[in-house]
């Protein structure tokens, strides 16, 4: 059983009342994860795994977005949940897990995460290490839904993150009507950094404004020694990319001992 701080309590059986929530739907096609590590450069630890969706032949994850529609976008968003805890609980992951989620397929956050709790117990995988980002690529129209979802989701024990900061609608507004735990800073903004001044007075601008919000500021995308050597001189310790491990499957990806240098 996994202990749930009082304050932290579990959605109860009455909360099942969305109807969407009672819907099974086939999705009609496969899809697998690979687990990419989350870098802590000052500690030089592992800090996280992101669970990104694949194809079952390793396909990007592209291919499988492109496959979702109106009509199966909550059996795909709860079956993701589900997998993804699956996985890291099979490969005995120790650190945070990190989950994207599709906010336009949460209809009431309550009723929407009972199958993450369920999931949870049935591997034996501690809600305290997951932590729920919202997905690349989604459009989010309604951001004061988003942020009730954030908020719900914290209150029940979860972390929360914001993907792709600094790129559509995951910018100063978003930040200013919700903390989270964790932003983290576009790829764009990232490449090459080390090299352009205009990225790197935006990237000092919002360190600055999340220190000052107590938000803790993720990279991703590090793919250079150079660009990793900026951003942690920048005050930025959690890292990820290919620089330090590529995803991998059915396995904990194995970090170079050269990527911390």
């Amino acid at each position: 059983m996994i202990p749930i701080h009082p304050s932290r309590e579990e959605p109860s059986s009455s909360a099942t009342g969305c109807r969407e929530c009672k819907k099974e739907t086939d999705l009609g096609f496969d899809f697998l994860f690979a687990y990419q590590p989350i870098v802590d450069v000052r500690t030089r630890s592992i800090y996280a795994h992101e669970a990104l969706v694949r194809g079952p032949n390793g396909e990007s994850a592209y291919s499988v977005l492109s496959q979702v529609t109106d009509a199966n976008r909550y059996s795909f968003d709860q079956a993701c949940r589900v997998e993804a805890i699956r996985g890291a609980a099979a490969l005995g992951m120790k650190e945070l897990l990190s989950i994207n989620f599709l906010p336009n397929a949460v209809y009431r956050p309550e009723a929407c995460i009972r199958s993450t709790f369920e999931a949870a117990r049935l591997y034996d995988f501690p809600i305290e290490q997951i932590i729920f980002e919202v997905t690349e690529g989604e459009q989010v129209t309604d951001r004061p839904h988003l942020v009730n979802i954030f908020r719900e989701y914290r209150r029940f024990g979860f972390r929360t993150a914001i993907d792709d900061f600094g790129a559509g609608y995951a910018g100063l507004g978003l930040l200013a009507d919700y903390q989270p735990d964790i932003i983290k800073i576009d790829m764009e903004l990232v490449r090459g950094i080390d090299s352009s001044k205009p990225k790197q007075a935006i990237v000092h601008g919002i360190v600055s404004i999340c220190a000052a919000l107590n938000v803790r500021v993720l990279a991703e995308g590090i793919e250079t020694s150079a660009e990793r050597d900026f951003l942690y001189s920048a005050g930025i310790d959690l890292m990820q990319g290919y620089l330090f491990c590529k995803p991998a499957f059915q396995a904990i990806g194995i970090i170079e001992p050269s990527s911390w240098a």
